[in-house]
């Protein structure tokens, strides 16, 4: 009894160990057949990634003169600049300009460096020295830069303090660009360069001097990304616009509170007062603008509106054309696809500029008047003039299904990045 009762308990034992063994070896082929999986995943994700670099490296073609200049010209700014090193993507060819892009930067900035005054440089548009260049007008270019350049080597390193909201600015383009918001960091360049220009004046200033001069050079699309302490900026001019009614084509349907308008079906019978618009289907805002900095955002439709201002002297009869000769600085989307600026000839915009929603600035004394897609934050197109009389807000369209709509004020953010932003009046 004793031998059976052992051996019984020895082939429990072993039946339990090989069942203890199964399961292991279970669990190890299951390891071991998602290793299978995981491991060569792995694999072929580094290798597909060394093929795509090794692609790139070997589909890019050399860099021209032109590339080769800004990326040392961005190697001697972040030498002596402090806070830039967004640059070092520029000067270590992360991100490589075109040829284009470097030509123009190199032909403005010389421009610029070369007319300088009192810190700031002249206020010529630059598509005049774009449009005709010869070789030797580039090669006069980069002599008046390099001449720039060596005496910013003959400063120590890091010697030039940008500014705090130069730097929380250029923190805020580098991260736009990484997202692919922004197709190179030239407005990161651009900064650098006033903050190296401006040393001993008031670098707060700089980001918002930076886009208002780059607004009187370059018309149409100045900015394809305003940061955000300049949008804050701008938007802190933001005042309460309302329609005229009395202005309005006797064809408009204005709602209660005068903030909304559209086309109805009925012409109505209203008084013809001289101020009223009976040709063209617009109104006017109800108070003029004469100094100081204005802020206005509108949602327009999709297929006609016109926006911008019109002079205290502009006529509003008839279906003469309103436009800079006679008064009117705005801009006209029609069918859908044109979109220009009414100056005289028209300026064709390209159809990639249409907004949905439309911020317009007004800097009276500044002598500038510009437009910005306002769910993009970019730029569109700025009027540059001197203004002599009250300015009045412009809405038309002839629009039956979708209101013209003027937003409220935007609130002002008390957030600021710094306490220098205050002197903008963001406080």
């Amino acid at each position: 009894m004793y031998v059976h009762y052992m051996l019984r308990t020895v082939a429990k034992e072993i039946y339990r160990l090989i069942l203890n063994q199964l399961f292991r070896t279970r669990r190890t082929t299951e390891m071991e057949c998602l290793r299978f999986l995981v491991e060569p995943a792995k694999e072929l994700t580094l290798w597909l990634k060394e093929s795509r670099q090794k692609t790139e490296t070997e589909n890019k073609e050399p860099l021209v003169e032109s590339q080769l200049f800004i990326m040392e010209l961005a190697r001697n700014l972040s030498r002596l600049c402090q806070r830039a090193e967004v640059l070092g993507h520029i000067w270590s060819g992360e991100d490589v300009w075109p040829p284009r892009v470097c030509q123009a930067f190199i032909l403005d900035w010389a421009s610029q460096l070369g007319s300088q005054t009192k810190g700031w440089p002249d206020k010529r548009d630059r598509s005049e020295l774009l449009e005709n260049w010869s070789q030797q007008d580039m090669e006069r270019a980069e002599m008046t830069i390099l001449e720039w350049s060596r005496e910013l080597r003959t400063q120590p390193e890091l010697s030039v303090w940008p500014g705090e909201s130069v730097v929380v600015t250029l923190d805020d383009i580098e991260a736009q660009w990484k997202k692919g918001r922004m197709p190179n960091l030239v407005s990161a360049m651009e900064l650098v360069i006033w903050a190296v220009l401006t040393e001993g004046l008031n670098k707060e200033a700089v980001p918002q001097l930076w886009l208002t001069r780059k607004q009187r050079r370059q018309k149409i699309e100045a900015a394809d990304y305003i940061p955000r302490t300049v949008w804050k900026w701008i938007r802190s001019a933001s005042v309460e616009v309302t329609l005229d009614p009395d202005t309005a084509n006797p064809d408009l349907l204005i709602s209660p509170g005068d903030k909304k308008m559209r086309c109805g079906f009925e012409r109505k019978d209203v008084p013809n007062f001289h101020q009223r618009f009976d040709g063209w289907w617009c109104a006017v805002g109800l108070e003029g603008l004469d100094s100081g900095r204005r802020y206005w955002e509108v949602e327009v439709g999709e297929r006609d509106w016109r926006l911008g201002v019109a002079k205290e002297s502009a006529l509003r009869k008839g279906f003469r054309s309103l436009n800079t000769d006679t008064g009117y600085l705005t801009l006209r989307l029609e069918r859908g696809t044109e979109f220009k600026a009414l100056t005289v000839p028209f300026t064709a915009l390209p159809a990639g500029l249409i907004p949905r929603k439309v911020g317009v600035y007004l800097d009276y004394d500044e002598g500038q008047l510009s437009f910005y897609n306002v769910e993009r934050r970019s730029h569109i197109y700025t009027y540059n003039e001197t203004f002599t009389e009250k300015l009045y807000p412009l809405f038309g369209t002839v629009e039956i299904t979708k209101d013209l709509v003027i937003k409220p004020p935007v609130v002002r953010e008390r957030n600021c990045c710094s306490s220098a932003l205050c002197l903008w009046g963001l406080t």
